[in-house]
């Protein structure tokens, strides 16, 4: 393994640790939201659902890279095998 690929690989393990940490820091807004009980004001509502969309941009690119490196190998598609044929018709 050459040094070029060490540091892709480093690269690619700290923007998926980036990812994840950028994912919780909403969710953290949206329990001080709920901690201090401004959940059922308009600004609290809209302000959690930017925090929810935030932290769910980040999971998913989060998601996606480990799915790239194939860690999530069982959300993969399995290949189908070949058709069967259906049964034959009785001719009367």
């Amino acid at each position: 393994m050459t040094k070029r690929d060490q540091r892709e690989r480093l690269l690619l393990a700290v923007t998926l640790l980036i990812s994840i940490l950028l994912g919780c820091i909403p969710l953290a807004g949206i329990g001080w939201i709920m901690v201090t009980r401004t959940m059922t004001t308009v600004d609290g509502l809209f302000m959690s659902l930017i925090l929810l969309t935030l932290s769910g941009i980040f999971f998913l690119n989060a998601l996606l890279e480990l799915r790239e490196r194939g860690f999530l190998v069982f959300l993969r598609k399995k290949k189908a095998g070949p058709p069967k044929e259906p049964p034959a018709s009785k001719a009367s």
